[in-house]
């Protein structure tokens, strides 16, 4: 009983205990749920998702039928005053026109090639409606958009050799492949090989789905979701079903078709310009990167870094979140992101000394990602959410990993205060960067820490320092030239004064002084000098 109240005091303390009943679909399906699908799972949401679809079109339904209605009543109560004969005869030509218009039909049907039967059924209702003349066309325009929303856009796939004939003068779809794609084009081909004929309709039913979607680049995200989780669950029935493949096979298959389809879809439907992914991401990342102060022992993070072993681990499970962004298969993906959750149990293992806990693995997944910051982290996530393959989300360790990251960044896009028991006042002076945390825990050190640490945190304080001396440099040399410049303003005006008050006068230049030994041609009356004289002695 005194363990169980220490512990959830302990869970209270760091705000960030999450029971692992929380991760687990809301539906009480037993799957793992996910935040992006308002915690249901995979399979939960979609049957949700298809409810309030079917709710929403049957409304739309009803309301077009009413509108239809109306119109209807409306033209004939107009055209019941122009008398009886004329309403006759535009029923007579309204008759006619569509007797000729489906004879036209019938007739061209015998010289096409046959064509799926949604088409069929879509171009007998454009004709019928074309025969209503006179009306306006607001309520049929309605419910020509709710028929194609009722067909799902998977079975709107024509035969191959359709769809080949009519891409055929397209030049954008024969675009040149990169060579990560022709190598797993290849592997895929090769791993088919070994399941004979069932391999062949594997790899049609892929084709087939490829250029259908090449065709649907006009469908939102969340359709083309839908188009892609479709297929995934009809193959993977017809490989149950139909061709008799063993469970074990059925999730290899599943594994290379994902593979080979997303890896040439990637450009498309990762990251478009018709969401809001890449907003998003930047959001999270200027969130982590004003979040650059949080230390472990605020997270309650149970890895002592100091310990070599631990430290490598924390630097792979780094590295391991970053590269998921450089896959281009949400498999790929989801793999980094196993493999870093691997290294973030044996860090907490090594630390402990024991088998870690859930409840630390959550904890120490927020610092990793808070202290790796990847990039695109959102689009990473919704790429894989929307275009998986189902089945690894809602079971498996894959899916417990990725679970665990999607409460991660939710939890970082709400941290606050209470969530690392700090004060409103300190939490909101860190986010401004007013002051630091590891300025006040580098003042009172316990005896256990090693040298390297303290050293470390007195480096710290020594370069904020010396920042705040450069700055100061900084601002005293700008402030310095500035004087310097207007002392030498100051001169150069006081001189200029100085001149137009007192102007110089320039004098003529004086006679220069003659030598004493030369010349003197006014004096030249005047005796020689003096010779010497030699006496004789």
């Amino acid at each position: 009983m005194h363990s169980k109240e220490k512990m959830n005091l302990k869970s209270e303390r760091r705000g960030i205990h999450v029971d692992q009943s929380e991760l687990l679909c809301k539906k009480g399906c037993g799957y793992y749920g996910n935040p992006a699908w308002q915690g249901f799972c995979s399979k939960c949401w979609r049957e949700e998702y298809h409810k309030a679809r079917q709710k929403q079109i049957q409304e739309d339904w009803e309301l077009a039928e009413r509108l239809q209605r109306e119109e209807e009543e409306a033209y004939a109560s107009s055209q019941s005053t122009q008398g009886a004969q004329s309403l006759t005869f535009s029923k007579f030509e309204e008759k006619k026109t569509n007797e000729k218009t489906r004879k036209v039909t019938t007739v061209k049907k015998f010289f096409t090639a046959s064509s799926r039967t949604g088409a069929k059924k879509a171009a007998q209702e454009k004709i019928v409606k074309q025969g209503q003349l006179g009306r306006e066309r607001n309520a049929d325009n309605i419910l020509r958009d709710l028929k194609e929303i009722f067909t799902p856009s998977w079975e709107l796939a024509s035969p191959t050799e359709e769809i080949q004939e009519a891409k055929a003068p397209s030049p954008s779809i024969n675009r040149q492949a990169s060579i990560e794609t022709d190598r797993v084009s290849k592997e895929f081909i090769e791993f088919l090989k070994t399941y004979h004929k069932s391999g062949q309709d594997i790899y049609k039913q892929c084709k087939l789905f490829l250029d259908t979607m090449n065709h649907k680049r006009d469908l939102s995200i969340e359709e083309q979701s839908e188009c892609a989780q479709d297929f995934y669950q009809n193959v993977a029935e017809k490989l149950q079903t139909r061709w008799k493949v063993s469970p074990e096979k059925v999730e290899k298959a599943m594994d290379q078709i994902e593979k080979y389809i997303m890896t040439r879809q990637y450009k498309y439907v990762f990251c478009p310009e018709t969401t809001d992914d890449e907003k998003k991401d930047l959001a999270v990342q200027k969130r982590i990167r004003a979040l650059h102060w949080v230390t472990p022992q605020m997270l309650c993070v149970p890895v002592n870094e100091e310990i070599p072993e631990v430290s490598d681990m924390v630097v792979k499970a780094i590295t391991d979140i970053i590269e998921m962004d450089s896959k281009r298969v949400p498999r790929d993906k989801l793999a980094c992101i196993t493999k870093c959750s691997k290294h973030i149990f044996n860090a907490i293992k090594i630390t402990k000394n024991e088998p870690a806990s859930a409840d630390d693995f959550l904890p120490t997944l927020i610092y990793i990602v808070l202290k790796g910051n990847p990039p695109r982290l959102q689009s990473n996530i919704q790429y894989i959410t929307r275009f998986c393959n189902p089945s690894r989300l809602m079971t498996g360790e894959d899916g417990y990993y990725f679970t665990n990251l999607c409460c991660a960044v939710a939890f970082i896009e709400k941290l606050d205060a209470q969530s690392l028991n700090l004060s409103q006042e300190d939490f909101d002076r860190f986010m401004t960067g007013q002051t630091s945390p590891k300025k006040q825990e580098s003042e009172n050190f316990s005896p256990d820490v090693c040298l390297g640490v303290k050293q470390m945190y007195k480096n710290l304080d020594l370069l904020s320092q010396l920042n705040e001396r450069q700055e100061r440099i900084v601002n005293e040399a700008k402030k310095l030239e500035k004087d310097l410049i207007d002392w030498t303003d100051g001169i150069t005006k006081e001189v200029q004064d100085i001149v137009e008050k007192y102007p110089l006068e320039i004098k003529p230049k004086n006679q220069a002084l003659a030598a004493i030994d030369s010349e003197n041609v006014e004096n030249d009356k005047l005796p020689p000098p003096l010779q010497p004289q030699v006496y004789a002695g």
